[in-house]
């Protein structure tokens, strides 16, 4: 269901995470994270879809998975703003695994059937901190919508 992340999680974790020492893997299920909890509801429904992203295609054991949630949950309670996901993202993977990122980021908006304004905001910023032009962003949520993703 998740393969879009395939890549994404599976790739070892980079040598040296640049300054902030995080691996870009916990940096993209904050964003998630985040994602889900936007609209003020991050539902038991939103968290299952995240650990089944971790769980499927990272390989990740659930108990693994559980705590690469908490590490990722720990990072975004101490963090001012999003700029440092995404600047470690977008130093450790490719336009193709950032658009992957943000595709998935759609999965977890549409999990609950429901585009509120404030995860449409949030997606748009961090297609924009990903470098991603907006008719990327637009590519990813049409695949998303039509089920291609």
């Amino acid at each position: 269901m998740f393969n879009s992340l395939k890549k994404f999680f599976k790739k070892p974790p980079p040598e040296q995470a640049g300054d902030s020492g995080h691996d870009a893997r916990v940096a993209a299920c904050a964003l998630l994270m985040e994602m889900a909890s936007t609209d003020d509801e991050f539902s038991a429904g939103e968290k299952e879809d995240i650990l089944k992203i971790l769980q499927n295609d990272s390989g990740l054991s659930p108990d693994e998975a559980e705590a690469m949630m908490a590490e990722a949950g720990k990072e975004l309670k101490s963090s001012l703003d999003l700029w440092q996901f995404t600047n470690l993202i977008n130093k450790n993977y490719s336009k193709d695994e950032k658009i992957s990122v943000i595709e998935t980021v759609w999965r977890v908006v549409y999990s609950d059937g429901i585009l509120d304004k404030h995860e449409d905001y949030l997606v748009h910023k961090l297609a924009d901190l990903l470098h991603l032009k907006h008719s990327e962003l637009i590519d990813a949520k049409l695949k998303i919508l039509k089920g291609n993703g």
